[in-house]
């Protein structure tokens, strides 16, 4: 049985513990994946750390997830996650990536150089918000900024509530601030594309080089991405930080709540249009695009808004349509079988 007061070092909540049944309760061993590999996952309980082969008997698994073991270690079943990041694969894949579990804080990562960009910003604020986890923006290279206080504001201006926090990742003194969200027991995701400084802002909140980090090609100010493997860090406050590959590409699926909490703003200004269906294009009396006018909205945040809802709802149908047939070749199978058995029979 596993010491759940000492689980609360690695991340265990009162939403992990409701879960169990009383046997559960008694007679299993709790424990958190902290790495993830292509065959194997590493896994922390209060007192040891370990890795187990992964199976096609199992579920798709990811970092921060919690499962339950027997006293042998052999894998019983996955709690219920609290919050999933998830996006569509990369490429031509026809299926969505789980990127992280249980994860209470995002940290969004974005430089202030020129490869700032409000409409990458607001794509990962999407994954952030359909994952139920707490966004914060974190500007990095700040002190490369000539102009770090208007970057500020622009990010600040996408949501009056938005948290945003500008550092130098290379400046502990600077980091520090974020210390609010890294206490005892949280799970922190470090999210950004590459080259944003996601690694050197872990190397320094850990006080060392745990995260290699790749040297910044001069032409573009641009890191080369090392991190290769998703994996939860301890950190000396007690809090736990999970770094992730750079993501180039992140195309959202099953992400409507993401995208409405995102640009609520917009989505507010659609109760006030004429009509209830308004696409926001060229319609009469349609609010959105009389705050446009009036400069209190910005046309990039509405054409940002309607490419992702675009995407969201393409990504969305093929995925549909995928596990349609899925599950109809299933059927078709287990018919088949049942059919040859019936025939042995005879």
């Amino acid at each position: 049985m596993s010491n759940f007061s000492l689980l609360a070092n690695l991340g265990w909540q009162s939403f992990f513990q409701q879960q169990l049944s009383l046997e559960e309760w008694e007679n299993s061993i709790a424990a958190r994946v902290i790495e993830q590999h292509r065959s194997e996952i590493t896994l922390a309980t209060e007192s040891e750390t370990f890795d187990i082969a992964l199976s096609h008997t199992m579920p798709t698994l990811v970092v921060g997830d919690w499962i339950l073991l027997d006293n042998n270690k052999r894998f019983i079943r996955v709690l219920g996650r609290k919050t999933c990041f998830q996006r569509k694969a990369p490429g031509s894949k026809i299926k969505y990536q789980l990127i992280s579990a249980n994860v209470d804080t995002a940290f969004i990562v974005s430089s202030m150089n020129e490869d700032f960009n409000l409409n990458r910003i607001e794509r990962f604020l999407a994954l952030v918000n359909e994952s139920g986890a707490e966004p914060v923006v974190v500007l990095s290279k700040s002190d490369q900024s000539s102009s770090p206080e208007e970057l500020i504001a622009q990010v600040r201006n996408l949501d009056s509530n938005l948290i945003v926090e500008a550092v130098n990742c290379l400046d502990s003194n600077s980091v520090s601030k974020l210390e609010a969200w890294l206490k005892q027991g949280s799970t922190t995701s470090v999210l950004g594309s590459s080259g944003v400084g996601k690694s050197t802002l872990i190397n320094t909140l850990l006080g060392g080089n745990s995260q290699s980090t790749g040297r910044i090609r001069e032409d573009d100010d641009k890191g080369r991405h090392t991190t290769t493997r998703r994996s939860l860090i301890p950190l000396e406050s007690g809090g736990l930080i999970l770094d992730t590959p750079g993501m180039r590409e992140i195309q959202l699926t099953d992400c409507k709540e993401g995208i409405a909490a995102t640009f609520s703003d917009i989505e507010n200004l659609s109760n006030q249009c004429r009509y209830d269906d308004c696409q926001h294009q060229s319609e009469p009396e349609c609010a959105v695009l009389e705050s446009i006018k009036l400069g209190i909205l910005d046309i990039r945040r509405l054409n940002n808004y309607h490419k992702l809802l675009r995407e969201e709802a393409l990504n969305s149908a093929i995925l549909i349509d995928k596990r349609a047939k899925d599950k109809a070749l299933g059927k078709f199978y287990k018919r088949t079988l049942n059919e040859s058995k019936k025939l042995k029979g005879r």
